[in-house]
């Protein structure tokens, strides 16, 4: 079975190549799989599993298959749509950000290196928080251990052709574990307790992707996820990065972004957050892009 389910045209500056590179960085990723042609994910519509592929079969044209599952309705294919450009932020005019910082000394040559690359986003909220929430203080590679043990706990999941592909699991799985169950799979008592708030904050509707969206600029959607106990500004600077789409968002304090720039100028030691805050003042409005460069130099 291999059903097109719907077809995206690509914007200009997007290299579907590289956003695969990009996704094929960590052998832990649970969520997805890639190869050289293209991704298959475990996505939810008409509120079933659904694995879909996505691949590109000509320059400028996204293709979504269905591999398994029950074709969905009209309005469930056009979520499914919206979910995938969110996901690789197709809607995004990347020119002026390639205008303003090709011929930056630092980021010149990562534009020319990476051209193309998109921020790969998390366009679903309790995800993205989670994701963040259990990256706080540990190595990415503990970090995909730990997401890995959350989807395979509470999370539904597909035998195919030899694979087991996983959804991550909704609020209300998590919220029904106990902070000692969670931390049985390694998680310290602090980021089990966040994520059971967070979860039972987005379960009542007391928090959602829309509302932060809705809100009249990003500082305001920093200030709701900062007003969350366990939630502090690099977290939400994350979250407006991956899930809310906030090309200005600045995780200034992060030791990826740190550690990028210290290789990059073969300093002999950190840049402090004073000097990384004078040098992005070069890329005011496109901070998270910058970020997502200099990370992906780190892979």
């Amino acid at each position: 079975m291999s059903d097109l389910l719907f077809e995206l045209p690509l914007p200009e500056l997007f290299n579907w190549e590289a956003c695969l590179d990009y996704m094929a960085r960590s052998p832990l990723e649970c969520l997805y799989r890639t190869d050289e042609e293209g991704v298959t994910r475990l996505l939810r519509g008409d509120g079933k599993p659904l694995l879909i592929r996505l691949v590109s079969p000509e320059p400028g044209l996204l293709s979504a298959l269905l591999l398994d599952g029950e074709p969905p309705a009209e309005d469930a294919v056009a979520g499914l749509a919206r979910y995938i450009a969110d996901w690789f932020d197709l809607d995004r005019d990347l020119r002026p950000f390639y205008e303003l910082a090709g011929s930056d000394h630092l980021l010149g040559p990562l534009l020319e290196r990476y051209r193309g690359l998109r921020i790969v986003g998390i366009p679903d909220l309790f995800e993205a928080l989670c994701w963040a929430i259990l990256g706080q203080q540990v190595n990415l590679a503990f970090a995909y251990r730990l997401k890995a043990r959350i989807a395979e706990h509470y999370g539904e999941s597909l035998l195919w052709a030899g694979h087991r592909y996983h959804l991550f699991p909704e609020p209300e799985a998590l919220l029904a574990a106990s902070e000692e169950e969670l931390c049985a799979l390694q998680l310290s008592r602090g980021k089990a307790r966040t994520i059971r708030t967070v979860a039972a904050l987005i379960a009542g509707g007391e928090l959602s992707r829309e509302e932060l969206l809705a809100l009249p600029h990003p500082e305001a959607a920093e200030a709701r996820l900062t007003s969350i106990r366990g939630i502090g500004p690099w977290t939400a600077r994350y979250v407006g990065m991956r899930c809310l789409r906030d090309a200005g968002a600045f995780p200034v304090t992060d030791v990826g972004l740190h550690n990028a720039v210290r290789s990059l100028l073969d300093m002999d030691r950190k840049p402090t957050v004073p000097e990384l805050t004078e040098m992005f003042r070069n890329w005011r409005g496109w901070e998270a892009y910058a970020t997502f460069y200099l990370w992906r130099a780190l892979y």
